[in-house]
């Protein structure tokens, strides 16, 4: 009994907080409204600002100082879930409907390049959030052990310096990632009961807050071979956080006592016991290359085609160390993530109706990752397509750029429901996000 409830609070735990990784799962690449506008297929275009992210040697091509400022809003509707899970009731045989509360979270960003008059270098300098994430179900729902709500807030630093090759028509950029990233987190860990009785037993309740700073770094090419004509690559380096932060645990029955190494006596049936530890975590953001090309059958339109892959196999585990005595029954458990890595395409085009007006579209097909194995309420990931629209309004010296995408999540069924560690699920997710994106930006 005692070796379950071990293992179900450390899953638990792990669930809860494995999410900071998952925050990389749902990667923004809506880093600029006018590449967001076609479908994030910018690779070989990288004519704006946003280039710092999508292909940062594409400054090396930019006029004078540019400053861009933009976000992009994103709205989560709920995500639906109709199953069973191990706290659904009767031994987790009862199917129930979950919705998981309404989102909004904002990722901004702010851009600066400055071309060198005279010499072919360029520099830039980058404030976006590429791995944010928020996702909350309700206290009480049959979720509560697995998530009840986290939020993952990122901010990262970019600086860049590009160098363009005038005789090739070649532009090459390397720049740093500094990442910095504040975590919080809750659940509500269950035990399971003796064997073969397919029952769950509260334990309390599990917050974490944590934080991380770490570096990576980022290069690209772009290459105009013809004016009509353009050759795009980029490369982000996989950064590895180190997270460190506080972990709570809030004893509310006597099997939460227990794990904590209290007696029942040391504290009334009817209040909390409280219990704080220091904890760290290592935790891997994958690197992804981005290959592009983009081409001008006539003068007014522009057509890409991209193909980025993320290299998600390098989450292949999540283990937390914790410092307290107390919260030795927690240690050494690590939990198995097995992702995969998988391809996103991206199709985009742009026609100039007006000399200050631009027209865009764009699709996206992005894969999945996680395998259903591992799949659960924090990240209910599925393949998913992306369609986008949106405009451009421009003169010699500004510019504001719209863009709208709705992404659809092709609904995902899973039976990995485990009445012994209480994790996972017997049923099917659904999930759709809508995201508009706005951005300024003032060339002198």
């Amino acid at each position: 009994m005692k070796n379950k409830l071990i293992l179900t609070c450390m899953l638990a735990t792990l669930t809860g907080t494995a999410s900071i990784a998952l925050a990389a799962g749902l990667k923004v690449n809506e880093q600029g409204a006018k590449a967001m506008s076609m479908g994030n297929a910018f690779t070989a275009q990288a004519d704006d600002p946003s280039a710092l992210f999508y292909n940062p040697a594409g400054i090396a091509f930019l006029k004078g100082t540019q400053f861009s400022l933009g976000s992009t809003i994103i709205y989560v509707p709920s995500t639906e879930f109709t199953g069973t899970t191990p706290l659904s009731g009767n031994g987790g045989s009862t199917s129930v409907s979950e919705n998981a509360k309404n989102d909004i979270f904002i990722a901004p960003t702010t851009y600066l390049t400055h071309s060198f008059e005279g010499a072919p270098l360029s520099l830039g300098f980058a404030i976006n959030s590429i791995y944010p994430l928020a996702k909350s179900w309700d206290d009480s729902s049959a979720f509560r052990n697995q998530v009840m709500n986290i939020a993952v807030k990122p901010i990262n630093f970019q600086p860049t310096v590009a160098y363009r090759f005038d005789d090739l028509n070649l532009g090459v950029a390397v720049g740093l990632d500094v990442t910095h990233a504040i975590v919080t987190m809750q659940t509500a860990p269950n035990t399971a009961g003796a064997t073969g009785t397919n029952s769950a037993y509260e334990l309390g309740l599990m917050g974490l807050d944590g934080t991380a700073t770490d570096v990576g770094w980022n290069g690209g090419l772009l290459w105009k071979p013809l004016p009509a004509l353009s050759f795009g690559a980029s490369y982000r380096s996989e950064i590895k956080l180190k997270v460190s932060g506080t972990a709570n645990f809030n004893a509310t029955t006597p099997a939460g006592f227990d794990t904590i190494g209290m007696t029942t006596s040391a504290s009334s049936p009817y209040s909390r016991s409280r219990a704080v530890s220091s904890v760290t975590a290592d935790i891997n953001l994958p690197a992804s290359l981005s290959l592009g090309g983009a081409w001008k059958p006539i003068e007014k339109l522009t057509l890409e085609l991209d193909a980025e892959q993320t290299y998600w196999s390098t989450m292949k585990n999540l283990e937390f160390k914790f410092a307290s005595t107390q919260f030795t029954n927690f240690n050494n458990k690590p939990k198995s993530l097995d992702w995969k890595d998988v391809w996103c395409y991206k199709i985009g085009a742009q026609y100039a109706y007006s000399k200050h007006l631009d027209l865009r579209a764009g699709f996206m097909y992005d894969q999945n990752p996680i395998p259903d194995s591992t799949l659960g309420p924090l990240l209910p990931d599925s393949d998913r397509i992306s369609f986008s629209v949106g405009q451009g309004i421009h003169s010699e010296h500004f510019s504001v750029d719209l863009a709208y995408m709705w992404t659809h999540f092709k609904d995902r069924t899973v039976n990995n429901q485990d009445m012994t560690t209480l994790y996972g699920e017997n049923g099917t997710f659904k999930s759709d996000v809508h995201l508009f994106g706005a951005s300024i930006t003032v060339k002198f």
